[in-house]
This record gives C-alpha cells, sequence and structure tokens, in this order.
C-alpha cells in the first residue's frame, strides 16, 4: 500500500508540474507569439491576455473542478483535465490570430487549474492524518518548482528548428504547446493504472456524516463530509459517486459547534451536512469566475493612448467588485462552499492569504517584465533572455528553501516581514536600472537575486501560518487557499501594473513620428531612424523602471500586511 502511494504521489506531482511550467511557460515567448499573431511591439498591451486568460481559467476552476472530483471521482476528472490541456495546447500552437491564442490559453488554464485540487484532495484520500502534510508538501514543490523552470523550459523549446508538416508550423514557439499533447497522453495512461477509480481514505481518518435523524453525539461534535465505507473488498460501493474528503482543498468541511456548542445561525447541521454531501457549488463558483472575469476585462485597454482604463474600465471594475462582495455573501451563506474554512481565525488567515496575493502580483510582474527587458533593451533572444530571469528564479528557489529554515527557529510573521521588505528593496533599485543596462555591469544580477531572495522568503512562512490558524481537517482547503490567492494576485497584479505601464509607454511615444525611406537621402534616413530608435528605447525604460517602482510599492504594502499575520 505505501508503494502504491508513492507512485500515485509521482504521478500526480507530475500532471501538477505540466500543468505548472504552462502558466509561465509564456512569458519567455510572449514577444515571439505576439508578432506571430500580428500584435506590433509597440502595442504589446495587446498580449496582455495571452497571460490573464490562462490565469482567469486557472483560478475560476481550480475550486470548482475540485468540488466535481468529490461528486464524480478523481480519475474521471483528471482525465477530462487532461484532455482539455491537450485540446487547448493544440488551439494555441493553432493560432493564426489574437482571438484564438487567447482562446487556447484560457482553455489550458481551466484544465491546468483543476489538476492541483484534485491532486490535493486524492492525497486526502490516500494518506492519514499525520502523514498527510509530506505528500501535500510535495505536491505543493511540484508547483513551485514549475514556476522556476517554466520560463526557461519555454526558452529551450522555444529553441526547436522550425519545420511546417501539412502546413502546420511544428518548430519554434509552436513546440512549447505540440510537446503537451504526447505529454498529457501518457499522463493520461500513468493516471489510469495507478490512481484508483474511488478514492479510498485511511481507516483512522474516515469520519461519518450522521443520516437525518441520527445521534449528532456520534461524531463527536464535528460534522465533515466523508467517504463511504468500503466493502469486503475495501473498495467503496459500486455505481456510488465519491463524496467529500476532509483534507482536499475543494472539500466540503463543515464547521463544528462553537465551543459554547451554540452553533451560529449559518453553520451546517447534521441534516444539512447530510443533504450537502455530493453537492457543488456551482453559484459560488460562477460568481467567482464573473467576478475575475469582470475585473480583468475593467483593467484591460486595447487603447492606451490617452488612459490607464478604457472607456469602459470603471464600471465594469465596479460591477466585478459588487460581484465579488456577492461572492463572498453566499458563501458564508451556503452550506456548500468552494472554500469552507468556518472554523478558522479570520483576521489572520485573511492577512495571511492578503501577503500571498500581493507576492504573486510581484512575482508575475517580475517574470513578464524582466523577460521583455532583456528582449528589448538588451536585444536577446528568448532562450538568452530567460537566462537573465533565471537570476531571479535561483534566488527564489533557494530563498524557498532558506525561508522554511528560518520560519522554525523564528516567527513566520517575522520572516515573512523581512522577505517583502527586502523583495521591495530590490524592486526599489530595478527602478534606478540605466539606461544602457549592457554596461550596467552586476547591477542587473545583483538586483534581480535580491528580489528573489525576498519573495522566496514568504512562500514556507505563508503555508506555514495558514496551516497553524486552521484545523487539521481543513489543511488540504487551507493550501489550496494559498495557491489561490497567489494566483489570484498574478491575474490582477499583472492587468494592473501592465495597464499602467502601457499607458505610460503611449503618453512618452505619442509625439513621435515614425522616419519613413521617402523624399529623404539614405544618410538623413538612418540618422532620423536612429534618433527614433534611441527615443522608443528610452520611452521603453522609462516603462518598465516604473512599473519596478510599483512593484516596491506591492512589496511595502505586502510588509504591512504580513505584520498582521499570526503569531506562532
Amino acid at each position: 500500500m505505501r508503494r502504491a502511494r508513492r507512485v500515485v504521489l509521482g504521478t500526480g506531482g507530475a500532471v501538477v508540474l505540466l500543468a505548472a511550467l504552462d502558466a509561465y511557460v509564456v512569458v519567455t515567448v510572449l514577444i515571439d507569439i505576439a508578432g506571430d499573431v500580428g500584435i506590433p511591439l509597440n502595442h504589446l498591451e495587446r498580449a496582455t491576455p495571452i497571460v490573464t486568460g490562462f490565469l482567469l481559467g486557472y483560478v475560476a476552476a481550480m475550486p470548482l473542478l475540485g468540488q466535481l472530483s468529490d461528486r464524480y471521482g478523481r480519475r474521471p476528472l483528471i482525465h477530462a483535465c487532461l484532455a482539455a490541456f491537450a485540446l487547448g495546447s493544440v488551439l494555441t500552437a493553432l493560432a493564426a490570430g489574437e482571438v484564438m491564442v487567447v482562446a487556447g490559453r484560457t482553455v489550458q488554464g481551466v484544465a491546468g487549474g483543476a489538476l492541483l485540487p484534485i491532486t490535493m484532495a486524492l492525497i486526502g484520500d490516500l494518506w492519514e492524518e499525520r502523514e498527510r502534510p509530506v505528500a501535500l508538501g510535495a505536491v505543493g514543490a511540484a508547483q513551485e518548482l514549475g514556476s522556476a523552470l517554466g520560463p526557461l523550459y519555454g526558452g529551450l523549446l522555444a529553441g526547436v528548428p522550425g519545420a511546417v508538416v501539412a502546413g502546420v508550423e511544428l518548430g519554434g514557439w509552436h513546440a512549447i504547446f505540440w510537446i503537451n499533447v504526447p505529454l498529457a497522453a501518457l499522463a493520461a495512461v500513468a493516471i489510469h493504472f495507478t490512481v484508483p477509480p474511488r478514492p479510498l481514505a485511511p481507516a483512522s481518518t474516515r469520519e461519518q456524516v450522521p443520516s437525518p435523524g441520527a445521534d449528532p453525539d456520534a461524531a463527536s461534535g464535528t460534522v465533515t463530509a466523508s467517504h463511504q465505507d468500503p466493502g469486503p473488498a475495501g473498495a467503496a460501493t459500486a455505481g456510488e459517486p465519491a463524496t467529500a474528503t476532509s483534507a482536499g482543498p475543494a472539500a466540503h468541511t463543515l464547521a463544528p459547534e462553537t465551543a459554547a456548542d451554540t452553533p451560529d445561525a449559518h453553520t451546517p447541521t447534521p441534516e444539512s451536512a447530510a443533504g450537502a454531501a455530493g453537492r457543488v457549488d456551482v453559484v459560488g463558483g460562477a460568481l467567482l469566475a464573473l467576478a475575475l472575469g469582470l475585473l480583468v476585462v475593467g483593467l484591460y485597454n486595447p487603447d492606451p493612448a490617452t488612459a490607464v482604463l478604457p472607456p469602459w474600465g470603471p464600471p465594469v471594475i465596479a460591477a466585478g467588485v459588487l460581484v465579488a462582495g456577492a461572492f463572498v455573501w453566499w458563501e458564508i451563506r451556503s452550506p456548500v462552499r468552494l472554500l469552507d474554512l468556518t472554523t478558522t481565525r479570520k483576521g489572520p488567515l485573511l492577512a495571511t492569504l492578503g501577503v500571498s496575493f500581493l507576492a504573486g502580483a510581484a512575482l508575475l510582474v517580475t517574470m513578464v517584465f524582466v523577460q521583455i527587458t532583456a528582449q528589448t533593451l538588451l536585444g536577446k533572444e528568448a532562450l538568452a533572455a530567460s537566462l537573465v530571469l533565471a537570476r531571479f528564479l535561483a534566488a527564489l528557489t533557494v530563498a524557498a528553501l532558506l525561508g522554511g529554515l528560518l520560519a522554525r527557529r523564528l516567527d513566520d510573521r517575522v520572516v515573512a516581514v523581512a522577505g517583502m521588505a527586502l523583495a521591495a528593496g530590490g524592486y526599489w533599485l530595478m527602478s534606478r536600472w540605466p539606461l544602457d543596462l549592457a554596461g550596467a555591469g552586476l547591477v542587473m544580477d545583483r538586483d534581480l537575486v535580491l528580489a528573489g531572495l525576498g519573495l522566496g522568503l514568504v512562500i514556507a512562512p505563508v503555508s506555514s501560518a495558514v496551516l497553524r490558524v486552521s484545523t487539521a481537517a481543513q489543511h488540504g482547503v487551507a493550501s489550496a487557499a494559498v495557491v489561490v490567492a497567489r494566483m489570484m494576485g498574478m491575474l490582477i497584479g499583472i492587468a494592473a501594473v501592465s495597464a499602467w505601464g502601457f499607458y505610460r509607454f503611449q503618453s512618452l511615444t505619442a509625439h513621435l513620428d515614425t522616419p519613413l525611406p521617402f523624399g529623404v537621402d539614405q544618410e538623413t534616413y538612418q540618422r532620423q531612424l536612429a534618433d527614433y530608435t534611441a527615443q522608443v528605447q528610452a520611452a521603453l525604460h522609462t516603462e518598465y523602471t516604473e512599473m519596478f517602482l510599483v512593484t516596491a510599492f506591492i512589496c511595502v504594502a505586502g510588509a504591512a500586511v504580513a505584520v498582521l499575520m499570526p503569531r506562532r
């Protein structure tokens, strides 16, 4: 049994890694994709949906499809997600225009976003409570490894020589997405032979939901959605859907009674728990997806020449905020919830998730715009530019391990505050990069390492703190909440910061006229072209450095919020 579980863990981790790689792989080839689908270099704002489309699908699908796996089983949902992931990859690889590449990336995001919570729920099915944190940590490590390796992975695959077969381009950036098809197929075969068709919880961790009219004391004061008793062969009853686990991120963990044995007006009762088992919070999932979609649409400005936001921006953003409020209202009152943390202390939890949100915003801004800076200001190819970003990613990975060691000796809050403060210092130094980056020497490397060390230090303390303020039965859903918060920070952060940055670029270049080789001699044209190029480079430099300065303020806000994290 132990060996079989290790095989399941390895397979699930590989599936999570595959999805995580594609979450970040596009930052390496964003300019190449933009050029191939007809987006000019001076209108890169139109390429933003290529990034935000994936993130939107990823975040919106994560909790809802995790719940669907509770109802229909882990293996069928993983198979469906892998098939959708392959389909999205094909759509992206075949894309000849903006709409198709965004659609393909969004489908990829929806499928990839579901794989993490389903895998974590699978761990809740198969691991006993005392062994579960190690397995959850392994899956979390696969997710973090994807963020570190994604840009380099994309740069390597983008170096595949161009090859056209039957009119279809297979090389270059297209190779990044074509290779997902056989990888998804291999993962599906591995899942089929390693993951049980129905989740089986360890006997020591199974709890029964009292049926209507049963004695609630039989559950020892705690009501949770649980697995059904296995039959004689240890399997769930054939033909019956799998129910929620007590530790998976999509678990229907229902609130116990308070210490005074006086349940809140909105706390589900044993009777409602029995009725809620197997149900899916479709309304909550739809509200969350709608809120995020409205915020992203409101922040996306296809013509930033005159304003940061588009004409429809303010009302659409206001509508997104209202829908987000409706989502919170619904989750408080619904008997079935996407992320149920009923018994968790809300203040420390929200502060910890806020730090994860702000760190995610800073992380993706760095990954996208350091890569673009290297390609535009330094003139590097995709792979060479990803090696510049590798300084940041290597420091991020090292600091993630260091943060865990420091958090054992110090308080989580102290390490998180120090990490965000260090990152703020790194981004402030990045905002002072000279125009001649090629002659900056080690300054660029130093600043990237400082920013990476700062953000990396935050990863372990945030995960540790959110587990400490939640009960053991809610560790899976709490871990998923950290990931959701970080991905939401990436989504909203890149949309907001890039909206400001692209507006600044357009305002700085609005007075420039593109020189034409007509009516002037060649020498004059070359001089005009060199002057125009220098002014565009200066505008790009101003745009990027100001965006890094904004990111520094985001990290300062993160340090302030980290002060409110729970003490050990």
